[in-house]
């Protein structure tokens, strides 16, 4: 037992120690894995007597990527600009405003949370937020390089882990393994994408209807934090309201925004989220918040946007091993994590697929 608790203080201060590293590498193979099937489906096309070459169809997707990076990274930096310079003509009215909000309590409690507010730096941390976000384009470099080197290594992958294990049978099994953890996290993404993107669509048309000075940013805080699970669609909604009510100093308008921004972020994320999802998980809402909050106290905001396809990974991979599958149980919504025959291909073509 004193063993096994040396070894998990080791691994903690390691996740810690190299959290910059490790978060890119993470990035970096969500991303490898995302687009490792359409490199090997566009491999697969003829144009004319001639097959497009695997190395083409890498290079091609590599420089996609790195563009799409890029222009991201641009795009947050300008809107982490836009909203520092924003919200800093803001520091002066907020403390008034957010302690206007508790005048029905009395003037003391009012004065209170007045001379409370006063006394915080806010532009000290958003300057200090600031300094942070600089670091986004160091790292999207290092997650080009990491993906440069997986896809690389892509086509060797089958033929060292023979040699690996040993055993073409067990090697088999790992690769389904690896395959199924692929599959599972690359839908997750893109319905998590899809609405996210569509929440944030509708935040911003909700925030430009009204007027308010940060409707592009509030709409890509909407479409970002809507990747964190249970927390994000929160933090936007109230982030939003807080932001109206600043701004507009009408507490009736603050709390229609409120409700309208509210209403969204339950209909995407509680019906149309779900519904789209099906399956596809299959995570206990308590493990993810347990997930959510371990790995944002060990690798800040950046471990909340990982922290379900890490537990999509780590159910898997205990399903398919038999001393910790009820790690896997204890993991799983209904208590059925996966089984062998999940691993299997199905549908039309699935056979000849595997026999190839």
């Amino acid at each position: 037992m004193a063993q096994v608790i040396i070894a998990f203080a080791v691994v903690l201060f390691l996740l810690v120690q190299a959290r910059f590293l490790l978060i890119s590498l993470a990035t970096a193979i969500i991303l490898f894995s995302l687009t490792s099937d359409a490199i090997s489906s566009i491999a697969r096309v003829r144009v004319g007597p001639v097959r497009i070459p695997n190395w083409l169809a890498s290079v091609v997707a590599l420089l996609m990527i790195s563009m799409a990076l890029l222009s991201l990274s641009a795009i947050i930096l300008s809107q982490v600009n836009t909203v520092l310079s924003t919200t800093l003509a803001y520091t002066d009215r907020a403390p008034q405003a957010i302690a206007a909000m508790v005048a029905w309590l009395g003037p003391d409690a009012e004065q209170s949370v007045l001379n409370s507010l006063s006394t915080l730096d806010v532009a000290g941390y958003l300057r200090a937020l600031a300094g942070q976000a600089s670091n986004l384009m160091q790292g999207t470099v290092l997650v080009i390089l990491f993906v440069g080197f997986l896809f690389a290594e892509r086509i060797r992958f089958n033929t060292k882990l023979e040699n690996f294990f040993g055993d073409a049978e067990q090697a088999q099994k790992v690769s389904k393994i690896v395959g199924s953890i692929i599959h599972r996290v690359n839908y997750y993404l893109l319905v998590k994408t899809a609405v996210s993107a569509v929440t944030g669509g509708m935040v911003y048309g909700v925030a430009l209807f009204f007027g308010l000075d940060l409707a592009g940013p509030l709409g890509i805080l909407a479409f970002v934090l809507n990747y964190i699970p249970n927390v994000g669609s929160i933090v936007a909604t109230v982030l939003v309201a807080l932001v109206a009510y600043v701004q507009l100093a009408d507490g009736t308008l603050a709390l229609v925004i409120f409700a309208l921004v509210g209403g969204i972020q339950f209909m995407n994320g509680n019906v149309i989220d779900p519904m789209l999802m099906g399956r596809a998980l299959r995570l206990s809402s308590f493990g993810i918040i347990i997930s959510l909050a371990f790995w944002a106290a060990v690798w800040g905001i950046p471990g909340m946007f990982l922290s379900v396809p890490i537990m999509v990974a780590l159910m898997i991979v205990c399903s398919h091993v038999p001393g910790l599958r009820r790690v896997a149980i204890l993991l799983s919504r209904e208590g059925l994590p996966e089984t062998a025959q999940d691993l299997e291909p199905r549908g039309p073509g699935a056979r000849d697929k595997t026999a190839a």
